[in-house]
């Protein structure tokens, strides 16, 4: 006879215990969110045996450490932040308050049970214990962070610096310099290369006085000499201190050197780098014979040295979200640390041990790449997760993540206010938090693929609000990009670690390593170039908190929609097959492109990319911006299918190097290029390219006249002849064309410098047009007869972020003394130049944007008309004042309307950025395509061509918000 077994009651769960259980661990493959490189976590996989996400599914979450985590870090952040009165009054502040709210949240003796809940509203032991934890750590950390910052904001490095003084400094290399450029790849200002490291400062000689400091420096040098250094390194040296450009930053100042390092001045490198320095040395000689693309990565992805990565690769990976990867992060702990403690058990190592083995291996690494900020993150997450997990047992994750934050926190009080610690700490508690419930949401996949897919997705919708604030642009490509490239991560770290172990000792095999590692780098370059050249990538985002608040939102419906959507195989195949068409295709902005459309200036970033067009679903470009995505973007925007001829001035990348993003979904006729081959690397790509494209390139000469369609006529005005000069050959040597479409001129200079432009006026005395493309991205090396002289009503300048200073301001001063309405696509995005009702000429904003809008808002469309009644549309807007119309996505208000009274500014197109010119499109004096000889406007001087425009109507502008540029 059988006993039934006697059920036993339930136990009562903890109050701290949340809905979700935690892992110690997750998938032996280790997955990062790829948003930054700081963004990744620490160790995220566990290596000992039968623990997975199931068999911690009955942990509890332990959040005893997390109040008191969260306390050090906002306390050092206030303190590396905000004076230290304002801390400190902070402080108390929040001490006094605390302590009100314990005094009064007190059980009293008579209703307290003690078995029972406790009474409403009366704080439970355990609350009491976390807030009076938090706020000790509060001052803590502000006293910890108050104590770092106080002499590196305020000493006499700092007045020195804000003196601009002359010194001679003693100091030690605290980082590895690294050589960074000065403009975009493939300009003549490219080749300046500028060297950035970090000084950390004993002693100074300033003013006739000397100060024993120890503060940290900002070097920056124009000698690539400095490169050189390695950390520890002694230095003695002059230069010129300046201060930093914001108030309160980690350095105490920018340090200029004249020179660079003297040897007779410096010192030997420290033990460790001595040490390690022929490790790292070794691995890019072994890697020097692969190809490029996995050249730059393998260093980068074993040791965090980008020194051989291409600065294309770079651009790719950053848009793709794998920028992590090529950073020391917890990636590479959690990689070192799986495969030493697995060889480690191989060879039966038990016990003790087996923590010693993982100490001396993370220890090793962090000294191999350097013990920075991001590789000291790393690494003490990693050695918090070998003590948990080979000691503790299995030990709950947020401890360990909190404990870890406590750690670094107190290390370096500097990290509480980086964004990528940030990050990092929110992907690691995404991952704990989220990706167990998810993984069982997603039963129906295989283990491993579910593991690989909620892992990103976690960690991406973790972080998404500082994402989201810091970069104004949501990324569809991160998810998808890190699922494909995590199965090659491992092994090619594994395999270009070994190549770094032995390169000293056996170079041969660690060139062989280093070939075998290549093929999973080249798998991961691929998947970056391919995610990168895709229009939808990236989504632009609403700046400044409007921006940050819908990032927050926007991750709380994540968080509650996502498990939902999981666990449904069809819902999450339709998401999946959505995803990719935002990739495939880019995401359209309402209203574009504006009906009657003639020319359109691609916001690009800072290179140049305009459409001219010439039929239904056709286009002249000319120029291609400085990387596929982003022209591409602009053509699918504009239903851009045929490109009968393509234009490239010249071969500097910011006008080429989006050259694949015109080829690729689109038939191009024939490609008409500058006839000097500079810089011969990118003329050789581009002819390459062409090439296997199958497209013809020529030459076109001076005088030449290209029909394209019915409705536009190009005119090769230049170049001319080359003389020697000091300026830019290759920019000299832009083509120049005047476009007529529709009768509407439009003049486009390439970047040709002031001596091309007088040539090209001595030429073509009489050139006029309606539109001008400034040269040279708005440069102050202009020649104001062109800026002026051709009588254009509206000028166009592509420019994007730049250290060059363009536009420069003289150059917009004198276009808008002149007369002309200037239009940037920095500011307004992609501009169209379009037809009106009346058939006027209008300008409309606001078109796709290569990175963030400097300020939310709506388009708009600005009507260059002439003077008199308005007619057709515009008459029937002007007949009722006040009242918008919106047509194409776009307000717009006739010039009659009442600007709205300040008090009620919107900040938009119905307020302030209505702008009107009164007065018609002219044809140009060289355009072919007008039959009527052209005639000048009543009692107008002209001189020596007609076509003299009337000066435009000024009209009221709203005070409170600025005018277009």
């Amino acid at each position: 006879m059988r006993r039934a077994p006697i059920p036993r009651p339930a136990e009562p769960v903890p109050e701290q215990a949340a809905a979700h259980p935690v892992t110690p661990g997750q998938d032996p493959t280790p997955t990062d969110p790829g948003l930054t490189p700081d963004a990744t976590p620490g160790l995220t996989s566990d290596p000992t045996p039968g623990l997975t996400l199931d068999t911690a599914a009955a942990d509890a979450l332990d959040l005893r450490l997390v109040p008191a985590a969260l306390g050090l870090w906002l306390g050092s952040l206030a303190g590396v932040l905000v004076p230290w009165r304002t801390g400190l009054a902070g402080c108390v502040f929040a001490v006094v308050m605390v302590t009100v709210v314990l005094l009064g949240a007190r059980p009293r003796t008579a209703n307290a049970s003690p078995n029972g809940p406790p009474p409403v509203g009366r704080l439970t032991p355990a609350a009491r214990r976390a807030l009076i934890a938090a706020t000790l750590c509060l001052v803590a950390g502000f006293v910890v962070g108050a104590a770092r910052a106080a002499p590196v904001w305020a000493g006499p490095v700092t007045t020195l610096a804000a003196a601009g003084a002359h010194v001679e400094l003693e100091g030690v290399v605290a980082r590895d310099p690294v050589v960074r450029r000065g403009g975009p790849a493939g300009e003549e200002a490219a080749a300046t290369e500028y060297i950035v490291g970090r000084l950390r400062v004993d002693h100074v000689v300033g003013r006739g006085r000397a100060y024993d400091v120890s503060v940290p420096v900002l070097l920056v040098s124009g000698d690539v000499a400095w490169a050189d250094l390695l950390p520890g390194q002694r230095v003695s040296v002059s230069g010129r201190l300046e201060p930093t450009d914001r108030p309160r930053d980690d350095v105490a100042a920018v340090f200029r050197p004249y020179a660079g390092p003297d040897e007779r001045a410096t010192g030997p490198p420290s033990v460790a780098s001595r040490a390690t320095e022929p490790f790292r040395a070794g691995l890019r000689q072994a890697v020097s014979g692969v190809p490029p693309d996995p050249r730059g990565l393998v260093p980068g992805l074993v040791i965090g040295d980008e020194s051989l990565l291409s600065d294309d690769l770079r651009e790719a990976m950053t848009i793709a979200g794998l920028t992590h990867l090529t950073a020391v992060s917890g990636t590479n702990v959690a990689i070192v640390l799986v495969v030493a403690l697995g060889l480690a058990r191989w060879v039966r190592v038990r016990g003790y041990a087996l923590p010693v083995v993982g100490v001396v291996c993370v220890v090793g690494f962090m000294l191999l790449a350097r013990p920075e900020p991001s590789v000291l993150r790393a690494a003490a997450m990693g050695l918090v997760a070998v003590v948990g997990l080979t000691v503790a047992g299995r030990r709950r994750g947020l401890p360990t993540l909190a404990a870890a934050v406590i750690v670094l926190v107190l290390l370096d009080p500097w990290l509480a206010r980086s964004a990528g610690f940030a990050l990092s700490v929110l992907a690691t508690a995404g991952i704990l938090l989220l990706v167990p419930a998810w993984t069982r949401s997603l039963a129906w996949l295989p283990r491993p693929l579910a593991v690989a897919v909620a892992v990103p997705l976690a960690a991406q919708v973790a972080c998404t609000p500082i994402v989201l604030g810091l970069s104004g642009q949501l990324s569809l490509a991160a998810v998808p990009a890190n699922l494909l490239a995590a199965p090659a991560v491992a092994p090619a770290t594994v395999l270009g670690a070994a190549a770094a172990v032995v390169s000293p000792i056996l170079p041969p095999v660690a060139t062989a390593c280093a070939w075998l590692a290549a093929l999973p780098a080249w798998w991961i370059a691929a998947v970056a170039r391919w995610f990168a050249d895709q229009p939808g990538a990236v989504v632009p985002w609403p700046p400044g908190t409007g921006g940050v608040v819908a990032g927050v939102v926007l991750a709380v419906i994540g968080l509650i929609a996502l498990p939902m959507l999981l666990r449904r195989p069809l819902v999450t195949a339709v998401a999946a097959a959505v995803l990719a068409i935002g990739l495939l295709k880019a995401v359209p902005t309402p209203g574009w492109p504006p009906p009657g459309w003639l020319v359109v200036a691609c916001d690009v970033g800072q290179g140049d990319a305009l459409v001219l067009r010439a039929g239904d679903r056709s286009a002249v470009v000319v120029d291609t911006g400085p990387e596929p995505r982003l022209v591409r973007r602009c053509l699918d925007g504009l239903g851009v299918r045929q490109v009968p001829v393509l234009v490239l001035t010249h071969f500097h990348a910011d006008h080429v190097g989006g050259l694949d993003g015109v080829l690729t979904g689109r038939d191009v006729g024939q490609v008409l290029v500058s006839p000097l081959g500079d810089p011969p690397e990118s003329a050789d790509g581009v002819r390459r390219r062409l090439a296997a494209a199958g497209v013809p390139a020529s030459v076109p000469r001076t005088g030449d006249l290209i029909q394209v369609g019915e409705r536009l006529r190009l005119d090769v005005l230049g170049p001319g002849r080359l003389v020697e000069s000091s300026e830019s050959e290759s920019n000299n040597a832009s083509l120049v064309v005047e476009a007529d479409i529709d009768g509407v001129s439009v003049l486009l200079t390439g970047d040709i410098e002031p001596s091309a432009q007088r040539s090209l006026l001595r030429s073509a005395p009489g050139l006029d047009a309606d539109v001008l493309k400034v040269a040279h991205h708005g440069s102050p090396h202009q020649d104001a007869g062109l800026l002026t002289g051709v009588d254009a009503r509206v000028a166009l300048i592509s420019v994007g972020e730049n250290t060059y200073g363009h536009p420069s301001p003289r150059v917009l001063d004198a276009l808008r003394e002149s007369g002309v309405r200037v239009y940037r696509t920095d500011e307004h995005g992609s501009v169209a130049v379009v037809r009106t009702g009346d058939g006027g000429l209008g300008v409309v904003t606001g078109g796709p944007r290569a990175g963030p809008a400097p300020r939310a808002g709506p388009t708009a469309r600005r009507s260059l008309r002439r003077r008199g009644p308005p007619s057709g549309r515009l008459r029937r807007m002007a007949d009722a004042p006040g009242r918008p119309v919106r047509g194409a996505g776009r307000v717009v208000r006739a010039p009659d309307d009442p600007v709205r009274a300040p008090g009620r500014c919107r900040r938009d197109v119905t307020c302030c950025v209505a702008t009107w010119l009164r007065y018609r499109p002219i044809p140009s004096s060289r355009s072919l395509s007008s039959s009527v000889r052209r005639r000048c406007w009543p009692n107008a001087p002209r001189a020596p061509s007609c076509g003299q425009r009337a000066p435009p109507m000024p009209t009221p502008m709203c005070l409170r918000c600025p005018a277009p540029s």
